[in-house]
């Protein structure tokens, strides 16, 4: 239980609803009980004609009548505060539940790149939604009927011991079997729970990304393979379910049996206490309606428990996530203006997860307005040097500054919002071609004549006309609609519309072919003035044109100068200018 203490935020916020719906559930028992009192009353004064041998007439029908009535008022105001109660009790809910979804999406997008290497997407789905609504369980029903349990007690105890003592206490006597099994139970349906939410989440990650790669999957025939694997995750959701459902099917049959037995109980002391004038008949049917009116909320603790602890289980899977930091700190100060001066003290990265190490003791300076390449071999590192100027990624060793200050003394999102990134992964949204280009600007600021401008500048805008819809075509997801090529072309459209003081360009051209490189190229050449540019290429084509660039080899910088310098060294740049040289005669 104390996982759901972190609800009791929402608790106080709501309180004034969960407040009038205790009070809505203490009348609606209030008026529960006294029309089962007007119902032995009614019964008393029957028996007590029979007894008397006095005849039905009008002023005695009146007087039934009259009992009627009063029975059904009651009943109908009992019911109208109810309907109170469940508006004011489950409504809280609704709005706890929004409220806790909007809370996990927003600390979601707070994490680190670190975080989602480390769960899967399925999990984290799971979380916000199928966790959620566990939890909305507890504090809805669950909340509700433990209100209305406790009301039911407070209000029939009393009257039933006012009633006759000890007739009350044989009624009640298998109460405590009941809380010993519902405290048995409850310990296993709360681990049970919790191994049914952990496989649902399996089922959720394995079937995300069986759709994600429904092209490689169908290329490859695997179709039957996958199924026999989901078959063999939904077996085993299936096994630890019907344990679970078990366990609670046991369960509620043993409380109605015990209820039950109260029941007999009743009308059997009742009955010879009757019939030696120790009570009325109508108490016994005062005490039958009462224990029966017991039987659902009794009934109802076995159902309860079991909202409580999956509600726990939930929580505690919930709160795993919200209690996980960012690895990457957020600063303080605002960027404003930026005049776009980078540079790499001394800067080592290597990456926790896999121990590699990306990045050795790399430096360089990259003036405001001038462009700088990064070329290298795959794996020496090149894309990291992106990762530590948008932060997604901090230095294990040294330092990487912007305009003279370490990146960490700035709020992510004001760093963040004057980078245009294009990265090495393209990723487009499951909407409009328009609107995947203006992603990254305040939405309706931006002009039909900025989108298409930043179209022609990254070579796509030719394209995208092609299509019948033009610019309000709805790619599919992941931009499955585009080729590669063309993705790249968006992604780098997405980055150029800011207009940002940083570009960075992380091998933003290895999918399209070398005539509209050399457009695309000829385009941000006009667009590099004024802008502090990173390119990042394993092309030589792509970087030749760059004010300075660096080679990586193993993390290191082997070497640097422009493309000039770097022929004349004959090492390794001049060796993968040759090389890429001879593959494009082959090619032609």
């Amino acid at each position: 239980m104390k996982s759901l203490s972190h609800l009791n935020k929402y608790f106080w916020k709501y309180r004034w609803r969960l407040l009038l719906g205790v009070v809505f559930v203490a009348v609606n028992n209030y008026f529960g009980a006294e029309a089962k009192l007007y119902v032995g009353k009614g019964t008393d004064y029957v028996a007590g004609l029979l007894k008397l041998g006095v005849p039905f007439s009008a002023s005695v029908n009146k007087e039934l009548l009259l009992f009627g009535c009063l029975v059904v008022g009651l009943v109908v105001l009992q019911g109208v505060f109810m309907f109170f109660m469940r508006q004011m009790i489950i409504v809280m809910s609704r709005l706890m539940e929004y409220d806790s979804k909007n809370e996990i999406f927003s600390h979601y997008q707070l994490l680190d790149q670190r975080f989602y290497t480390r769960n899967n997407t399925g999990d984290l789905m799971n979380r916000i939604s199928e966790d959620v609504s566990r939890v909305r369980m507890y504090t809805g029903p669950a909340m509700m009927y433990i209100a209305n349990t406790l009301g039911s007690f407070f209000f029939t105890i009393p009257y039933m011991f006012h009633i006759h003592i000890k007739l009350t206490l044989i009624i009640l006597s298998p109460m405590p079997v009941i809380v010993l099994s519902i405290w048995y139970v409850s310990s296993l349906i709360n681990r049970r729970s919790t191994e049914v939410q952990r496989q649902l989440s399996s089922i959720s990650t394995f079937s995300q990304e069986t759709f994600s790669g429904i092209r490689v999957m169908k290329a490859y025939a695997r179709e039957e393979k996958i199924n026999e694997q989901f078959r063999g995750q939904t077996e085993k959701y299936r096994s630890l379910y019907l344990r679970l459902v078990k366990t609670e099917g046991a369960f509620q049959p043993l409380v109605l049996l015990l209820v039950g037995m109260s029941n007999i109980l009743a009308i059997y002391y009742g009955g010879q206490a009757c019939i030696h004038g120790e009570i009325k008949p109508g108490d016994i049917i005062t005490l039958l309606m009462f224990i029966n009116g017991l039987i659902w909320p009794i009934a109802s603790l076995g159902w309860v428990t079991s909202l409580v602890q999956r509600a726990a289980a939930s929580q505690e899977r919930i709160n795993e996530f919200l209690h996980t930091s960012s690895g990457i700190p957020e600063g303080k100060v605002v960027l404003d203006r930026v005049k776009g001066r980078i540079e790499f003290r001394h800067v080592s990265l290597t990456y926790p997860e896999s121990g590699i190490k990306a990045l050795n003791d790399v430096s360089f300076l990259l003036e405001p307005g001038s462009s700088i390449a990064i070329v290298g071999r795959t794996g020496s590192g090149k894309s990291s040097l992106a990762g530590l100027i948008t932060r997604l990624y901090d230095p294990t060793e040294g330092e990487v500054l912007l305009d003279g200050h370490s990146l960490k003394t700035y709020s992510l999102s004001s760093l963040r919002g004057n980078i245009g990134y294009v990265p090495q992964e393209v990723f487009l949204f499951s909407d409009t071609i328009s609107n995947n280009i203006q992603f990254g600007t305040d939405s309706g600021k931006t002009s039909t004549e900025e989108i298409v401008a930043a179209a022609r500048t990254a070579g796509i805008h030719d394209n995208i006309l092609e299509f019948p819809d033009g610019y309000e075509t709805v790619l599919g997801e992941r931009g499955i609609t585009l080729s590669g090529g063309q993705k790249q072309r968006v992604s780098m459209a997405r980055a150029i519309i800011k207009s940002p003081a940083i570009l960075i360009f992380d091998d933003c051209l290895s999918a399209v072919d070398t005539e509209t490189e050399e457009e695309i190229l000829r385009n941000l050449s006009a667009l590099q003035k004024n802008k502090t540019t990173l390119i990042i290429s394993h092309r030589i084509s792509s970087v030749k044109q760059c004010d300075h660039i660096l080679v990586l080899e193993n993390g290191r910088v082997s070497e640097s100068g422009n493309h000039d310098d770097l022929i004349k060294k004959h090492g390794i740049y001049e060796g993968m200018y040759t090389q890429q040289l001879l593959e494009n005669e082959l090619k032609n």
